[in-house]
């Protein structure tokens, strides 16, 4: 049985200062995470603190990092991109396909297996994330996140029962790791992990508080 996948999206919060306040909090409750030997996390900070946070994890937590987006490009003369083979340095995962950028950056199913080829060139996992289950996939990939669009930052999530089912399609496709994101709390993340078909959860808001984020670590 695969460990339960928890994801921490801090998405475009954070400066330098609060960054390292997240993270000395996190890592308190270091010890305790150790032992989590059923649960892998991944924190996916904003790129300029991918350096910063793969440091503090490498040197004395087994944490692993994400990014939360690459370029469509190779390495290559395409200023202001950060690509899959520099991203590589620093983390192990990558977030492709959230809505947001679905609809605030025009990304499209081409590009996003774009990125998804190029990230498994340099050997990023992908997890790539649906609002439904008629999105397109692209090959090569093993984790999904199922969530929809209502239930981002709404406070108003998925029905776990709802999430199940949708999870139980997606996996008849290919047996992915589906994790569900959308509103995700401490108080109801078990709802949606203690499902047979949901394999770990993506924690958006929620996640921006370190003591927050915790508690749904322990509680999934």
């Amino acid at each position: 049985m695969s460990k339960l996948l928890i994801v921490a999206n801090l998405k475009s919060y954070k400066n330098l200062d609060e960054s390292k306040a997240w993270l000395d909090v996190l890592l308190k409750h270091k010890d305790e995470i150790q032992r989590m030997e059923d649960k892998e996390i991944v924190i996916c900070p904003s790129f300029p603190y991918l350096f910063s946070f793969n440091s503090a994890f490498s040197e004395s937590i087994n944490i692993k990092v994400g990014a939360q987006n690459i370029s469509p490009f190779d390495e290559g003369a395409y200023t202001g991109e950060v690509n899959a083979k520099q991203v590589k340095d620093f983390a192990q995962f990558v977030l492709l396909g959230h809505s947001e950028r679905r609809t605030n950056f025009g990304e499209t199913d081409d590009m996003l297996f774009k990125k998804v080829e190029l990230s498994l060139k340099y050997g990023l996992s992908p997890i790539f994330l649906v609002q439904g289950e008629e999105n397109a996939i692209p090959s090569g990939v093993n984790v999904i996140a199922y969530e929809p669009v209502f239930a981002i930052g709404s406070s108003t999530p998925d029905t776990p029962e709802n999430a199940d089912k949708v999870s139980s399609i997606i996996k008849a496709k290919k047996d992915y790791q589906v994790l569900y994101g959308g509103s995700v709390t401490s108080q109801n993340v078990n709802s949606f992990t203690g499902k047979s078909n949901i394999n770990g959860v993506l924690v958006g808001g929620a996640s921006l508080e370190a003591e927050e984020f915790i508690k749904i670590i322990q509680n999934a």
